[in-house]
């Protein structure tokens, strides 16, 4: 069964990685990796390299940017994916290809499919993020997919009712708690040695990305937590840069800036998963509107500080706290951050078998086609 499966950033290939090993280890399937997005940029830290370190071949790179973020240069950026993808798809015939979440440039290899009636595999639908115009993305992709792998029974149910009906609709669990399940986190030490950063002291791991419903506000927003943030004594400040989103590079333009005046502060292009995973463990609490901070962080279960409304509309579990982008709000919810205790396991987001479910399921789905 030759399997195509769409990587577009450093982010959702850690996601994917339990499913790749996976996949790899069965015979019965021969697995194309597809890199695009930011993966091939060496602005973004040409994270496609990371792939071939954790011993995984890259069948196609797929070059789909366009200069600049705005509206205009992300519209061509999906015309562009469009182009780019409908010459891989005319080489092989493949009977499923793998896409994961939301983003726009995913969106737009997704519905390149279309034409060649390739079998679209989703992961992480049903999901909502009222904040970003992702949200619209993902359920674009949910109507045009065939096989739906959720990660709560909330969002297969979400689902359920953009399909109308429950077929090929399956609740397998977050892959990312697979990762968390099997993969070795880094000692401090070792994370010391390899970033620079010492996690014996405390430390806040914060991830900004833009808001790309009302994105016209966003430097407002980065004004106000790094504010916050210029008011916060006794910590690090581990900040990884934002995606290539509109006004991306407008907050990463601020963020160096502050970085550039705070001897505690340290600006991340890529931790690669388990070093991300492992600042995630060690970490004080974590802070901004990253995804991560609704399915991985519950895995510890690690306090979160979710800001803004890029999230808006994932499940609420009890290590999150939700505040407006302002200055004052924010202060005041790291009060109440340094005085939750999280003792509990959160198992929202599955039992750290997705990788194995969604595998038996392509194995019957193999056998379905003979």
């Amino acid at each position: 069964m030759d399997i195509a499966l769409l990587t577009s950033s450093r982010a959702d290939y850690s996601i994917y990685y339990p499913l790749i090993k996976k996949i790899k280890e069965n015979s019965l399937f021969k697995l194309d990796i597809i890199t695009f997005g930011t993966h091939n940029s060496s602005f973004y830290g040409k994270t496609a390299d990371l792939i071939k370190k954790d011993g995984f071949n890259v069948a196609h790179k797929v070059e789909n940017l366009v200069l600049g973020e705005s509206p205009e240069s992300i519209t061509d950026s999906m015309g562009l994916t469009f182009m780019k993808f409908s010459k891989i798809w005319a080489l092989k015939n493949y009977k499923l290809c793998f896409v994961l979440g939301d983003r726009f440039e995913m969106f737009a290899a997704a519905y390149s499919t279309a034409a060649f009636n390739i079998p679209l595999a989703h992961i992480s639908g049903g999901e909502q993020t009222l904040g970003a115009i992702d949200n619209a993305f993902r359920d674009a992709i949910t109507t045009l997919a065939v096989y739906h792998f959720a990660s709560t029974e909330t969002y297969a149910e979400r689902i359920r009712n953009i399909k109308g009906n429950s077929k090929n609709i399956y609740n397998v669990g977050a892959l990312s708690i697979d990762n968390l399940n099997s993969l070795t986190l880094f000692s401090k030490k070792y994370f010391q040695s390899e970033f620079g950063i010492d996690m014996n002291k405390p430390a806040i791991l914060i991830t900004f990305h833009p808001e790309t419903v009302g994105y016209e506000m966003n430097e407002c927003y980065i004004k106000e937590l790094l504010s916050a943030l210029d008011s916060i004594q006794g910590y690090q400040f581990i900040i990884t840069m934002p995606n290539a989103d509109t006004m991306g590079s407008v907050i990463r333009n601020y963020i160096n800036k502050f970085i550039a005046t705070k001897t505690c502060a340290y600006g991340i292009e890529s931790f690669g998963t388990v070093g991300y995973l492992s600042c995630m463990k060690y970490c004080s609490f974590m802070l901004g509107n990253s995804s991560s901070g609704f399915v991985e962080a519950s895995y510890f279960p690690k306090t979160v500080i979710n800001i803004g409304s890029r999230q808006t509309g994932r499940i609420v579990t009890p290590n999150i706290i939700n505040c407006k982008i302002k200055k004052e709000e924010i202060l005041a919810s790291v009060k109440i951050a340094e005085g939750m205790l999280l003792e509990e396991k959160i198992e929202t987001y599955g039992d750290g078998s997705a990788a194995v479910k969604i595998v038996n399921i392509l194995m019957q789905i193999n056998e379905k086609d003979k």
